[in-house]
Formats: C-alpha cells, structure tokens, sequence
C-alpha cells in the first residue's frame, strides 16, 4: 500500500464514487428544495419591508416631535426682538407696463 498523494486521491474518489451510486434522488427534490428556497427568500424581504417601514415611521415621530417642540421653545439663532410694522399698509408694487403684454394662452396675465 503507497501513501503518496495520487493513492490518496485515487482512494478518496473509490469511496466517493461508490457513495455517489448509492445514492437515488426523489423525482420532486428540486421543486420541494426550490419552494423552501423561494418561502425564505420571501420571509426575507417581508422582514426587511417590516424593517423599512418602521424605522421611516419612527423617523417621521421622531421629527414631529421635534417641530412641535420647536415652538415651545425660545428661539437661539434669532433671538433679536421682532421688528413692528407700521400699522399703514405699504402699496403693492405696480408692474411697469407688464399687464399690456401678451400672454402666450391669450388671456388677462396672472
């Protein structure tokens, strides 16, 4: 008996050769292996869908609840007071001659 490396591999593929012949597949052992694969694949993007939209739902709660308290609280950039206005309306400005242009849809400019 030699124990270099071609009688190892030559004894190795006897052995695998002779359990391969053994061995009889089911006539539906792709499609049931097929199934299960499909099953999971489909566990797991439900999974992360599930994931997705609950972490955008906790990012919107978490972003109304801060605009809410924004107001409730002093203002840090803008902390001059507000300016008051004075209580006589300012005229709108008047356009300088736009009004007798034409309107590409023929009607009165907006």
């Amino acid at each position: 008996m030699t124990t270099g490396p071609a009688s190892t591999e030559d004894q190795l593929r006897e052995v695998l050769d002779k359990l391969a012949s053994g061995v009889q597949a089911a006539p539906d052992a792709y499609r049931r292996v097929q199934g299960e694969w499909r099953r999971r694949e489909r566990k797991r993007r439900i999974t992360l869908i599930v994931l997705l939209v609950l972490l955008f739902a906790f990012a919107d709660i978490v972003g109304l609840l801060a605009l809410n308290q924004y107001r409730s609280r002093q203002h840090t950039v803008f902390n001059d007071p507000v300016p008051s206005r004075s209580h006589s309306p300012a005229a709108p400005p008047r356009s300088a001659g736009l009004s007798s242009l034409p309107t590409p849809w023929g009607g009165v400019p907006l």
